[in-house]
C-alpha cells in the first residue's frame, strides 16, 4: 500500500479485501488499461475477474449471496479500481447503485429475484435519469409511464446511460400521473421502473432500443448510450417498491451514494496521477540533475500529495456518515465536489511534470488527462454540489427567531 491515502480503523477483513483488489489492479488492470482504452474496448476479462472476486456483490447482504460489506469498504475498493482504470469503476458503480436501490426500497419479491443474480454478476445493472433536453433538472423529465391493466406502457428517450449496452437490468425514472392530481409537485409524480433486457445494441426487447455507443473524449471502454422507449410494456410488479410516485426519492438516495463513489473515483485517479508524476520526476534529468530536485517540481509534488490526502479524508468521512445511518448529502456533496476538482488539478500537475511526453499517447498520463473531466460533471456538476452544500449549511446554521 502507498504512504498516501491510508484509512484508519479498518477491520482485518476490509484490509484483506483492499489488498486483494490492489493486487488485481496492479497485475490485471494497469498493464492493459491504456491499450484497451485507446481501442475503446469493453474490458470483458477484467470484469470477469472482478466477478470472481465478488466485487459485484460487495454491498449486497449475505442472505442474497453478497459479501454484506459497508459503503466505506465499497468506496475504498472503487478508489483502488479507479487508480487502475476509471472506466472499470464506472461499470461497477452503476450496478452497485441499482443493487443499493433494490436493497433499500425494493419489495421482498424484487429483492429475492434480483439481488442473488446481481451478487453473482449474472445480472448487470444500470440506471437512467437524464434525457436529451435536460441536464441537472431531473424534475423536468418527459419520459412517461401510463398504466394499462396489469402493465405500464413506457415512452420516452433517455441519455447518458452508463452500461447501456452491457447491462441486463435498467432502473428507469419516468413520470406517472396516475393517482397524482393536477398541480402535484413534479418530484412527487415520478416512478422508478425495473426494466429487464438483453445485453447488446439495437432492439433489446420489444419497445426498447439501445442505439449504440456514444463516442466520448475519455471514459472509454465502458459503453455510454441512449435508451429509447416506444410502447415498452412493463409488468406492474416491476415498479420499484411496488408504489408509484416514489421514484425521485429512490433515485436521489442512489445518487447520494453514487456521489461518494464519484469522490472515490476522483481519489483513485488522483493517486495514480501522483504516482506517475513523482516517479517521472525522479527519472527525468534537466540541468544536470533529476527534475525532482528542482524546487519548483517539489512544490508541485507537495501540493499534489496534500490534495490526494484531503480528498481521500473527505470521501472516507462521507462514506462513514452514510454507513452510520445518518443523512450525508452535505458530506457527499462536499466530497464529490472537492475530490473531482482536486483530481483535475493533480492530473494537470502530473501532466505538466511530464512536459512534452505527457502529450504522447505512449504515456499513461495522457489517458488520465482525458478521463478526469468526466468527474466534474458525473453525478451532478460542481454547481449542483455547491447548491446542495449551501442549502444544507443554511439549514444547519439557520438564525433562530
Amino acid at each position: 500500500m502507498t504512504r498516501l491515502a491510508q484509512t484508519e480503523g479498518l477491520t482485518d477483513i476490509q484490509r484483506e479485501i483492499l489488498s486483494t483488489v490492489r493486487d488485481f489492479v496492479d497485475k490485471e488492470i494497469i498493464p492493459v488499461a491504456t491499450e484497451l482504452e485507446h481501442r475503446d474496448e469493453y474490458p470483458s476479462q477484467i470484469v470477469e475477474g472482478l466477478k470472481e472476486l465478488g466485487v459485484f456483490g460487495l454491498m449486497i447482504p449475505e442472505e442474497y449471496g453478497g459479501l454484506g460489506e459497508s459503503l466505506l469498504t465499497y468506496a475504498l475498493t472503487v478508489e483502488e479500481i479507479a487508480r487502475g482504470w476509471m472506466s472499470v469503476s464506472g461499470i461497477i458503480n452503476t450496478h452497485f447503485i441499482v443493487a443499493y436501490m433494490l436493497k433499500q426500497h425494493g419489495t421482498q419479491e424484487q429483492k429475492d429475484y434480483f439481488l442473488p443474480k446481481m451478487a453473482a454478476g449474472e445480472i448487470r445493472g444500470a440506471f437512467s435519469m437524464s434525457e436529451p433536453a435536460l441536464g441537472s433538472d431531473v424534475s423536468a423529465i418527459s419520459s412517461k409511464g401510463v398504466r394499462e391493466g396489469d402493465e405500464y406502457v413506457l415512452n420516452g428517450q433517455k441519455m447518458w446511460l452508463t452500461n447501456g449496452g452491457s447491462s441486463t437490468l435498467v432502473a428507469v425514472l419516468c413520470r406517472t400521473d396516475e393517482g397524482h392530481p393536477e398541480g402535484t409537485a413534479p418530484h412527487k409524480s415520478m416512478t422508478t421502473f425495473l426494466v429487464e433486457k438483453e445485453a447488446g445494441f439495437g432492439e433489446v426487447r420489444p419497445g426498447l432500443t439501445i442505439p449504440g455507443k456514444i463516442d466520448k473524449m475519455g471514459y472509454k471502454g465502458v459503453d455510454t448510450t441512449e435508451l429509447i422507449m416506444d410502447g415498452l410494456r412493463i409488468p406492474a410488479d416491476r415498479v420499484l417498491g411496488g408504489e408509484t410516485g416514489r421514484g425521485f426519492y429512490h433515485m436521489m438516495d442512489g445518487v447520494e451514494v453514487g456521489r461518494v463513489n464519484v469522490a472515490a473515483r476522483g481519489c483513485g485517479v488522483a493517486q495514480r496521477a501522483f504516482e506517475l508524476g513523482v516517479s517521472y520526476a525522479q527519472q527525468r534529468h534537466t540541468f544536470g540533475k533529476p527534475i525532482a530536485q528542482h524546487q519548483a517540481i517539489q512544490f508541485k509534488l507537495a501540493e499534489m500529495a496534500t490534495k490526494v490526502e484531503a480528498a481521500h479524508a473527505m470521501m472516507v468521512n462521507a462514506a462513514r456518515k452514510k454507513d452510520s445511518g445518518q443523512r450525508n448529502d452535505l458530506e457527499a456533496g462536499m466530497a464529490k465536489y472537492l475530490a473531482s476538482e482536486y483530481c483535475k488539478e493533480v492530473v494537470e500537475d502530473a501532466f505538466r511534470i511530464h512536459g512534452g511526453y505527457g502529450f504522447s499517447k505512449e504515456y499513461e498520463i495522457e489517458r488520465l488527462y482525458r478521463e478526469a473531466p468526466m468527474l466534474l460533471i458525473g453525478e451532478g456538476t460542481a454547481e449542483i454540489q455547491k447548491m446542495i452544500i449551501g442549502r444544507r449549511l443554511l439549514e444547519e446554521y439557520r438564525i433562530q427567531g
